[in-house]
């Protein structure tokens, strides 16, 4: 007889268990999605003085100052900057690499082979 009961409890706290999962998983949550916002065209947002012959001569000095800024070589990177800054009329943006927006400046190369502009 007391295996019965137990038996039938068990039954019926699995039934109630299997009714009540339903429940505590159907609830409605209504969350709007962000509305996406615009990307700016290309990944540097000031693009002058970045694409190739968008600087004046005058404008080389400031952006050769910048761009050479954190070198121990100092003098003979403003020497390059400028020079490369001259013949190309851009200076790839921050201190170090992106010369690709600037390919005069990427490919302008030594007799060596090496790169001419820092």
């Amino acid at each position: 007889m007391a295996m019965k009961l137990n038996s039938a409890i068990f039954f019926f706290l699995v039934i109630f268990i299997l009714l009540s999962l339903p429940q505590n998983h159907a609830t409605n949550t209504d969350v709007e999605a962000p509305t996406p916002q615009p990307q700016p065209n290309s990944t540097f947002p000031n693009i002058h003085g970045i694409t190739e012959g968008s600087l004046t001569p005058q404008e080389c000095g400031p952006r050769c100052t910048a761009r050479c800024s954190k070198t121990q070589y100092r003098k003979p990177c403003l020497f390059f900057c400028q020079k490369c800054c001259a013949k190309c009329l851009c200076v790839p943006p921050g201190t170090y690499g992106n010369k690709q927006v600037c390919p005069c400046y990427n490919n302008w190369k030594t007799k060596r082979g090496g790169p001419k502009c820092p």
